[in-house]
């Protein structure tokens, strides 16, 4: 009887343990919770929501900068990673975490073979290895690329971080195309079905996904060091590029990353990251709801175009509609942008917009408590 009584014991200490880690667990917000939340928040404060900024040189800095800025999202790239233990790595994250009221989306560009943020430490993930997608696709197929996407999105979230710049959306055939190895390396129909199934995999596992590069690079040049443009026609992204997007968009894809290259069949005058027309395909034509950020303004592409017009790609890509935007100004941007808002060049309505979007994809990942926001 004893040996009973104890076996019931123990299975309700486990039972109410269990119990206690599910109550412990972040509930989901209403969106009346979250539209009352944006009424409370200052303007700078919005606006700071709306930033992805590398951190600094060292934590204690990156929790300085954290504190005043109140940032909505950090970006760590290879020497964020290196030179830790993975308790190290998750402390420096939770200290980042506690420097903000809203809790950070911690992102990176994690989408395997040559861009692999996570092989810059293999201790941190014991010397695991992280093929392109390319790679597996060719070599074992589509269940396995996808089966590959998910473990690195679990690998992610135990780490702490929450929003994966990824999966590439893009398609060329050309295979000295810098863009080429990081794509599936075929065609957009099956791209499109690789698409449709990686998105839900990836954000089983609570990381947020980002499809890049939109309105996709094809042939491109690479907007990393320079201008990139294509004068392929509307029609011709329409039947082909977009394919993938929407495939993406259908399976409730959290972002998706606008690049630099200028589509000239839509606007020869500025980069897609800062021009409101390619935003309006995005938004009307493909009916996207979620983020749409854009891709690092200082690539050269951005950098060149911000010299010889005088401008400040930050506010461009705001009235552009991005909800967020990656760069590192934010102390010169916040302001600016917030001015622009006060003279009515940009819309107090159209920050709202982009901050609910924001906190409604932060809401998604479990990370909004009510006593988090103002």
């Amino acid at each position: 009887m004893k040996k009973i009584i104890g076996g019931l014991l123990a299975f309700l200490a486990i039972f109410l343990v269990s119990g206690n880690i599910k109550a412990s667990k972040k509930a989901p917000l209403s969106n009346h919770q979250l539209k009352t939340a944006i009424t409370h928040m200052t303007l700078q404060q919005k606006i700071g929501q709306m930033y992805v900024s590398r951190v600094q040189t060292t934590p204690k800095d990156t929790v300085a900068t954290l504190t005043k800025y109140q940032l909505g999202a950090i970006i760590l790239f290879g020497p964020d990673f290196e030179n830790q233990t993975k308790s190290q790595f998750k402390q420096r994250i939770t200290g980042y975490q506690k420097a903000v009221q809203i809790p950070l989306l911690v992102s990176t560009d994690q989408e395997g073979g040559d861009v692999s943020r996570l092989s810059s430490n293999p201790k941190l993930t014991h010397q695991r290895s992280f093929p392109s997608p390319q790679t597996t696709y060719q070599k074992d197929g589509l269940q396995a690329t996808i089966k590959e996407a998910k473990q690195t999105a679990k690998i992610l979230h135990g780490l702490g971080i929450n929003w994966n710049f990824a999966p590439v959306a893009d398609v060329t055939d050309d295979s000295n195309s810098f863009i080429y190895a990081r794509t599936l390396g075929t065609t957009f129909s099956k791209t499109a079905s690789y698409i449709k199934k990686v998105v839900p995999a990836i954000q089983h596992q609570q990381v947020a996904t980002s499809l890049k590069h939109f309105p996709g690079y094809g042939s491109a040049a690479d907007t990393h060091t320079g201008f990139a443009s294509t004068t392929r026609s509307l029609a011709d992204f329409e039947a082909n590029d977009f394919l993938t997007f929407k495939a993406g968009i259908q399976s409730g894809a959290d972002s998706i990353l606008v690049s630099h290259i200028v589509m000239t069949a839509v606007d020869p005058d500025l980069p897609a990251s800062l021009s409101p027309k390619v935003h309006q395909l995005l938004r009307k034509q493909l009916k996207f709801n979620g983020v749409i950020v854009t891709d690092d303004l200082a690539m050269g592409a951005i950098t060149k175009y911000a010299q010889q017009h005088h401008v400040s790609p930050d506010l461009l890509a705001v009235e552009a509609g991005n909800d967020m935007i990656m760069s590192d100004h934010y102390k010169t941007g916040i302001p600016a942008i917030a001015q622009a808002v006060q003279s009515g060049q940009i819309s107090e309505h159209q920050i709202n917009q982009s901050v609910y979007r924001i906190l409604t994809m932060k809401n998604k990942l479990h990370l909004l408590a009510k006593n988090q926001l103002p």
